[in-house]
């Protein structure tokens, strides 16, 4: 199976896995933000997970734009989770892994690799 490339010549499944990255990092920091908000005292685990959502907004644009070191943060990411699931429940750290699994063929075929390679080569854009 080929990777679709879109006009751009960015592989189809880096324009998805940004998007999801970014759509899942908002969705995350408003249900956080909310959380936090009724929690009364400043809850620093509260804030560190809005650090964390944040990372995962900023990993998924920046993935759209190329950058070699987003897709690099994006897989940290999801390792983090999975360590992190695996004090909750098998069936939460079985998830994660087989996300971390996707993501990591889909970031690291090489059509990703040439994309983000081409992406360095790029001049800005103003």
């Amino acid at each position: 199976m080929t990777n679709a490339h879109l006009p751009n010549g960015r592989p189809r499944s880096v324009t998805v896995i940004g998007w999801l990255f970014i759509a899942a990092g908002v969705v995350g920091l408003v249900y956080h933000a909310t959380a936090l908000e009724r929690s009364g005292p400043l809850d620093y685990e509260a804030v560190w997970v809005l650090l964390l959502r944040l990372l995962a907004v900023i990993g998924g644009a920046f993935l759209l734009r190329g950058a070699d070191w987003a897709r690099w943060l994006v897989l940290a990411w999801i390792a983090y989770h999975v360590v992190l699931s695996a004090f909750h429940s098998w069936s939460d750290t079985a998830v994660h892994a087989v996300l971390l699994a996707g993501v990591a063929y889909l970031l690291l075929r090489p059509e990703a690799w040439a994309y983000f390679r081409s992406a360095k080569r790029r001049p800005e854009q103003p």
